[in-house]
């Protein structure tokens, strides 16, 4: 697409998750002019790497598709740099990453929502968006808590191989309860996950909110432009400037709308002025507006894989194998069926690591198959694995830029098992992951632990096994948070950012808090409410539903 001209009503930085249910939204009045710029390329339909299901390890990794970041060395975690998968293509990281649609608990938006200045960000409030956005074909069309007809289509997964319903049984003979819809009236508890599949292919922010709409004459998208500056008059910003193909463009806009993700958006932020003002000063940018806590509040889920060894041949493993390649592939491409059209990722669940917790602090993800996210797996034959983490670390990170450069890769620091509390929710974490494999249940498949294995059995040797093999589970958010304190940077009743005009951010980066699971199913909710909230249009009204709530104290 030729280089954007003119002024447009409304730039969005970012054609990722959020970036595209924006540019749905803000274009659907004719009135609007709306402008996407997008760093990435464009996800192609021949893509097969975005589109099958099962090729999701082939993005990650691959420069084509992956920002490829990485942490800067984490002092509690070995000094390892641990490695940070971001989608470098149109849908964003919508399109590289597990499919996987969790809502999160009701909890965390009444956490959000108890904030000064949040109140409409409690679940009542959000939870008209999560059902204006969906197209739930699982769920029954009169369930209070799930949407029909919306552009985001919710396959459930079949969870048919054995080793599915043997971890179902085993999780109950557990002691932990079976739900129905983890999206639903009751989180906690085990069964199978939505996924963001239609019909055996991805269905990613792009296919569902952008290319649909593509044809509206007052909506333009321009791909391969990376954005380096907001431009502004004094305080209100006015456009930005973007690189695209080794030329310097700048357009104009009254409102720029950031879409840029948790790393993204603050590194942008600060090449602009906006941020620590004794830090941007040291790097020689005169502040613009001195907002502490852009980049601030990082928060993320980190993860293990638990693997078994598995005694009879059900699992997955076999399609690893080259042999299986081809005839997987085209049994794909052909009649969207078959092991390439999952993501494998159909069941898993949530959990409390003890009665004293409010509501499920650790989440699961059962797959019948041993391979890590870039295809890796362990020797030998068939096996299974859980992904397994605490959800709700008290770690703080931050994203910083360390030069004027726009091109520079931002220093991004976790702070994982930084604090006593996320120290002990791991130990927890382990041993109720090994508890729930080691039932009777699973004792017809159960080859032995591969990963970590018996020799990791103390609190030490757990940790030191999480330091050494711990991965993120792609779940950057919060640099930019919502709310009225000293590091807020985004008003919740506006997205405006805060000491700036006719600039907002709606993507991750604004969550308070992060939620309790994966974390596209909020970034779209979020796009989904801001865009009411951007346009002046009136909310949908809020709905007061009672959900599960645990009691503290008292097994599930």
């Amino acid at each position: 697409m030729t280089a954007a001209s003119g002024r447009y009503t409304y730039v969005v930085v970012g054609g990722g998750s959020a970036g595209c249910a924006l540019a749905n939204r803000l274009s659907a009045d004719p009135a609007n002019r709306v402008l996407v710029l997008e760093a990435g390329r464009r996800d192609y339909r021949w893509d097969v790497f975005i589109h099958m299901p099962a090729a999701l390890t082939y993005p990650i990794g691959n420069r084509f598709y992956d920002w490829k970041y990485e942490s800067e060395p984490e002092p509690h975690m070995n000094g390892r740099r641990v490695y940070h998968a971001r989608g470098k293509v149109l849908g964003g990281s919508s399109s590289i990453n597990g499919m996987i649609f969790q809502r999160g608990n009701p909890m965390d938006y009444e956490r959000w929502g108890a904030d000064p200045g949040m109140a409409t960000w409690d679940y009542a409030h959000c939870l008209p968006y999560f059902k204006r956005m969906e197209d739930c074909l699982a769920a029954e069309p009169d369930d209070p808590f799930r949407g029909h007809g919306g552009p985001l289509t919710l396959e459930r997964g079949p969870a048919t191989n054995p080793l599915f319903q043997a971890f179902f049984d085993a999780t109950v003979q557990a002691g932990y309860p079976r739900t129905t819809d983890v999206n639903g009236a009751r989180q906690e508890g085990f069964t199978a996950f939505d996924r963001n599949v239609r019909r055996g292919r991805r269905w990613s922010a792009a296919r569902a909110y952008l290319h649909p709409v593509l044809d509206r004459p007052n909506l333009e998208l321009v791909t391969g432009a990376h954005v380096t500056k907001i431009r502004f008059d004094g305080t209100r910003a006015t456009g930005v400037e973007y690189l695209r193909r080794r030329r310097h463009e700048t357009v104009d806009a009254e409102t720029v709308v950031l879409c840029g993700g948790a790393v993204n958006t603050p590194q942008l932020l600060q090449l602009s002025g906006i941020g620590n003002a004794a830090e941007l000063g040291a790097l020689g940018i005169t502040p613009r507006v001195d907002l502490p806590g852009v980049g601030e509040n990082m928060q993320d889920h980190l993860e293990v894989y638990i693997q078994y060894a598995c005694t009879q041949p059900v699992s997955m493993q076999r399609y690893l194998q080259h042999r299986y390649k081809l005839p997987v592939g085209a049994q794909w491409l052909f009649l969207r069926s078959g092991p390439g059209a999952t993501n494998h990722f159909e069941g898993g669940g949530f959990a409390r690591s003890n009665d004293d917790e409010r509501y499920p602090n650790l989440m699961f993800h059962f797959l019948p198959v041993a391979v890590r996210y870039d295809g890796s797996a362990p020797a030998g034959g068939e096996g299974y694995q859980v992904h397994i983490g605490p959800m709700f670390s008290d770690s703080r990170g931050s994203v910083k830029i360390t030069s004027t450069d726009p091109r520079a890769k931002p220093a991004l620091r976790f702070n994982y098992l930084s604090t006593d509390q996320d120290r002990r929710e791991w130990i927890e974490a382990i041993r109720v992951a090994r508890r729930i494999l080691n039932q009777p249940a699973m004792a017809p498949y159960n080859g032995g632990e591969i990963s970590p294995g018996p020799s990791v059995e103390t609190d030490d040797q757990i940790l030191e096994w999480v330091r050494n093999d711990g991965e993120t589970a792609l779940h950057p958010s919060c640099t930019a948070k919502m709310g009225t304190d000293d590091l807020a940077v985004v008003d919740p009743l506006t997205m405006g950012v805060h000491g700036v005009e006719n600039l907002k951010v709606v993507d991750a980066s604004i969550f308070p808090y992060i939620p309790n699971g994966n974390i596209y199913a909020p970034v779209m909710m979020s796009a989904e409410k801001a865009a009411d909230i951007v346009l002046g249009n009136t909310p949908l009204a809020a709905d007061p539903i009672e959900f599960h709530r645990a009691t503290p104290g008292r097994p599930a």
